[in-house]
């Protein structure tokens, strides 16, 4: 295997006696997209900082490109392409202005910069939209045009803070869509969301990132398997029902969870466990059986806790 685009080891970030990242360890390889999972407050947001030379490390050790962020900064950031969780695009220029000055910041030609233009145009299906100003555009035009700056320069690491958050579905599926296009050509990706489906759709491996430490890393289908049984069975109740019947589930099913509004039951035979729920006397008012999913390992792991 060739040598990771971007290695920590024991990266840690402190502010004051605050620790937002606690010595983490990850590789991220070339062509690769790389997910950091995790709630508000876990610690991504600073670390895609300081691989993006933003903020310092406090301790450890961290490599872009094979160099070291604190002594060159300036070369990496030029190999970037960032695309920040709010668009901050100038919003009285036109599209294809906000694309030229970004062009110009990276120090590109202007005979390199107007073709590129065209491309990414295209890329992120704006092509009709080339001289509107900024302002009246969709929030799912203005996160394409955002992407689409990012990638000016033709970057060798492109990274997305929360790329899809605020948007509706259609205008999310079509950003997965340009951005597993983005894939297919070999782009690198690190991306940090908060939509488990996002993270299933578009990364190869992720971390779960708790309270500044990796709670665990893998592909998402390792993931799955590994801390989540194969279905779940979702249980609503009657009001009044659910805590009789909670004491008579128990050993029904590998783990189970007591939400609220409803009972979830984890196992790896749903059938079964249905039959075992039928022969207890437990008959809930509603059962919906499903696949377990990234969001099950991501709850298990970091908690349904509330986090500001």
């Amino acid at each position: 295997m060739t040598e990771p685009l971007v290695q920590a080891r024991g990266l840690t970030k402190r502010f004051g006696e605050f620790t937002a990242v606690d010595a983490i360890d990850f590789d991220i390889q070339k062509g690769e997209a790389f997910g950091f999972l995790g709630p508000n407050g876990a610690g991504k947001t600073s670390t895609m900082k300081m691989i993006t030379t933003v903020s310092p490390i406090t301790e450890g050790k961290l490599t872009v490109f094979g160099v070291d962020p604190t002594i060159d900064g300036r070369s990496i950031r030029q190999r970037l392409g960032v695309v920040p969780q709010e668009d901050n695009l100038d919003l009285e220029l036109t599209v294809a202005e906000n694309l030229y000055i970004y062009g110009r910041y990276h120090d590109m030609k202007k005979s390199e910069i107007n073709p590129r233009i065209d491309e990414l145009l295209e890329f992120a299906q704006l092509t009709e939209r080339r001289d509107s100003e900024v302002e009246p555009l969709s929030g799912g035009m203005k996160r394409r045009l955002t992407i689409a700056r990012a990638l000016i320069n033709n970057p060798d690491l492109i990274i997305l803070d929360e790329p899809t958050t605020g948007l509706d579905p259609q205008a999310r599926h079509l950003l997965w869509d340009r951005l597993y296009r983005l894939k297919q050509q070999g782009a690198t990706l690190i991306i940090t969301t908060h939509y488990m489906d996002e993270a299933e759709q578009l990364c190869d491996r992720l971390v779960v990132m708790d309270q500044g430490k990796i709670a665990a890393e893998g592909s998402p289908r390792q993931l799955i398997q590994r801390y989540a049984p194969r279905e779940v069975v979702e249980l609503r109740f009657e009001e009044g029902d659910k805590d009789d019947a909670v004491l008579k589930m128990d050993g029904l099913a590998q783990r189970s969870e007591i939400l609220a509004d409803r009972v979830l039951l984890y196992t790896d035979d749903a059938d079964a466990t249905q039959h075992g729920l039928h022969e207890r006397g437990i008959n809930p008012e509603q059962v919906l059986v499903r696949r377990s999913t990234l969001e099950d390992v991501f709850l298990r792991l970091t908690g349904r806790g509330l986090v500001d």
